[in-house]
Order: C-alpha cells, then sequence, then structure tokens
C-alpha cells in the first residue's frame, strides 16, 4: 500500500501560521503520511508583484516546518524557474511516486478562480482536491469542480473537505505589519520572526 501524499502549493512570503495549523489538520483528518510544502517559483496569478527571494522564501519554510517528521519542502518549482504551473510539478510527483495517492491541499476560495488554472481536469485525475473550508465561509462551491472531475470523484472528493477554524492571518497582512513597525509574534513562528528581522525583510 502506497504513501498518502499532501501537496501544499504556494509563494510562502512569508510562511505563517495559519499555513502550519491547516496542514497540520490536514494531516490529521486525511491521515497523511506527509505534506509536501511546493514552494512557486513565480505564481501565474502574481506576476506583476515581485516577491521575496527564492533563497529567502525557501528558508523561511524550512524554519517554519523544522521539528515536525510530517512536513517537507519541495523546491521543484525554483529550480525549474520561470512561471510556476501546479500540473507540471504535480506530473513529476505523481512519476516519482506511482503507488501514492496525491492529495492537493487548497481552500475552498480556489475552487472559484479553478477554470484559470492550467489543465485542471488532468491537475484533479491525477490528485484529489483536499478542499480546506474555513469556519463561516459556508460549503465549497462543489458545482464549480464538475465540469473537471468524473461524476464519480465527486462524492470522494466531497468526503475529503477538511474543516478548518477561521484564521485571521495572511502573508500580506503580515508583510503589511512588518512595514508599519508593527509586531508580527504569533502569527508566525518565533524563527520565522527573527529571520525576517536579520533580513531586514518587507521593510518599506
Amino acid at each position: 500500500m502506497g504513501t498518502r501524499l499532501g501537496i501544499f502549493g504556494g509563494s510562502f512570503d512569508p510562511i505563517h501560521n495559519g499555513h502550519l495549523l491547516l496542514a497540520e489538520l490536514c494531516c490529521e483528518s486525511l491521515g497523511l503520511d506527509q505534506v509536501r510544502f511546493l514552494i512557486a517559483n513565480v505564481s501565474p496569478f502574481k506576476t506583476g508583484t515581485k516577491p521575496a527571494s527564492t533563497k529567502d522564501r525557501t528558508e523561511m519554510v524550512k524554519l517554519a516546518i523544522g521539528g515536525n517528521p510530517k512536513f517537507a519542502i519541495d523546491t521543484r518549482e525554483i529550480d525549474r524557474g520561470g512561471v510556476s504551473y501546479t500540473i507540471d510539478s504535480v506530473r513529476s510527483i505523481a512519476k516519482e511516486n506511482p503507488e501514492s495517492s496525491l492529495f492537493f491541499l487548497m481552500g475552498a476560495d480556489a475552487i472559484v478562480d479553478i477554470a484559470k488554472w492550467r489543465e485542471p481536469a488532468e491537475l484533479f485525475r491525477l490528485v484529489t482536491p483536499a478542499v480546506i473550508s474555513r469556519g463561516g465561509v459556508g460549503e465549497p462551491q462543489w458545482d464549480l469542480l464538475q465540469p473537471y472531475v468524473e461524476p464519480s470523484r465527486l462524492k470522494e472528493i466531497e468526503k475529503a473537505k477538511v474543516a478548518a477554524p477561521q484564521v485571521e492571518i495572511s502573508s500580506f497582512d503580515v508583510k503589511t505589519r512588518v512595514m508599519q513597525g508593527k509586531s508580527i509574534r504569533y502569527q508566525v513562528p518565533r524563527s520565522v520572526e527573527m529571520f525576517i528581522q536579520e533580513q531586514q525583510l518587507y521593510r518599506a
């Protein structure tokens, strides 16, 4: 029997406690053996913005997930360069792990934009979307997945929904607080907070 791998993609600019909590809840709810934090080189939805360097974002993820044996870092999108498309990474992960069941961690709000993704039907053939439904947001719009998922799999996908509390932390808010000279304690791991201070990241 193969392992159950969760793929958690994002810019992680910076990674924060909300990311870590959601990954932990997905591990618990779906019985995942590992969650891979897949760091985007350039997000196709953020091509007009300049994130922190790939080196700094990678280091912050390493600091944040250190000590959790179920969390791992995946830098294939950075290594590949250019704009990062999830389908390219999922194909290579699936090829490397032919016996594994793959779950792609995504927020319920991401379903709304699924038509903009590259090859969503092929993506959901290779992975089961693990939809994170945050408290107070309501039921995910499952009908938006219908064009890209075989009808027999929709029930399976709905069962993979992960209930999570409404965590009011975002990378944008963390960066804004740093720019304004405000504290980000308890919003990011202490090691990440120290790294941001030492490297003078996100200063105005």
